[in-house]
């Protein structure tokens, strides 16, 4: 079966078909994607994929609409976008393409469509406040492609296609780059959990580079781990561990003394030659050896006890 059409709605445009489209397009580069209401295009056909448009939802005719009544719906009741149609149908077709490993497809496939799909599905339908899924509603995803629409003075009769158009790829860089960081915390994963071995009881976790570590923390129940070191470049730095991604109180604070000093003041209010950087906030510093950064680690830890 070649795919030659990809059939979406005319007009205006919203984050449901845009993010659509960034699935689509990567899996039928062939086909040509069509903005258009005429029934001539919102019928079904074995060449065609349409979407957010045509009033059914119908895998085999390839026609993912959400907005006829009785409309789609996830197993849990909570409503589908075109969106999380598409998602549900093509997602890990098109994991597989843009090179997600295969024993990780399935995992990230479900977490790309918790955080980054379903509350397109919901802020679609009107099912989620725009506050609720930011504190400062603007910035929402959809706000921020919603942004990218003609002006309401924009005469031109190609004004919302082309907006459309300009809109694809920069919507296909957050879609591709939420993935590819699902990606990366998946392959760090593995190498954090062989540290946290490696380091037994120590409240000192030592990684190679600096990357995502505190699911795998939680994973391994290394609820005795404070603080993180890991190369910078030439330096080397030491980090508290945040107790989740919403807040900044941390297991284990770095010494109070330290706190906003730099080079010899740090040198001489931590007795660790080679100590050059303590942030004000007291959650990173940064020493020039891994000599000084684990003598740092040290200190901070009796400094905790």
């Amino acid at each position: 079966m070649i795919i030659k059409h990809l059939v979406t709605h005319s007009g205006g445009f919203h984050a449901d078909e845009l993010l659509s489209s960034v699935v689509l397009t990567r899996l039928f580069p062939q086909a040509e994607l069509l903005r258009s209401r005429e029934r001539q295009w919102v019928t079904p056909a074995i060449d065609k994929i349409i979407y957010d448009v045509g009033g059914a939802y119908d895998t085999e005719q390839q026609i993912f609409d959400h907005h006829q009544h009785p409309s789609p719906l996830r197993e849990d009741g909570q409503p589908f976008s075109s969106f999380g149609l598409i998602w549900a149908h093509y997602g890990r077709t098109y994991l597989t393409d843009i090179d997600v490993p295969a024993g990780d497809v399935e995992a990230i496939h479900t977490q790309f469509d918790t955080r980054f799909v379903l509350p397109i599905d919901l802020l679609d339908n009107g099912a989620m406040e725009p506050s609720v899924a930011g504190p400062l509603s603007i910035l929402t995803l959809p706000s921020l492609l919603g942004s990218l629409k003609p002006v309401f003075d924009d005469m031109s009769p190609t004004a919302d296609d082309d907006a459309f158009m300009k809109a694809l790829p920069i919507a296909r860089s957050f879609v591709e780059a939420q993935i590819h960081n699902f990606a990366a915390k998946f392959r760090a994963q593995s190498i954090v959990i062989d540290a946290i071995a490696k380091a037994g009881t120590s409240p000192i976790l030592e990684l190679p580079m600096g990357m995502p570590y505190r699911s795998a923390l939680e994973l391994a129940e290394a609820d005795h781990m404070l603080f993180v070191i890991h190369p910078r470049g030439a330096d080397w730095t030491l980090n508290g561990i945040k107790l989740s991604n919403d807040t900044f109180d941390q297991r284990a604070d770095l010494p109070a003394a330290w706190a906003g000093l730099t080079d010899n003041a740090l040198e001489d209010a931590s007795g660790v030659k080679g100590a050059k950087f303590c942030h004000n906030g007291r959650f990173i510093a940064v020493a020039s050896t891994r000599k000084a950064i684990l003598k740092m680690a040290e200190v901070a830890v009796q400094d905790v006890q």
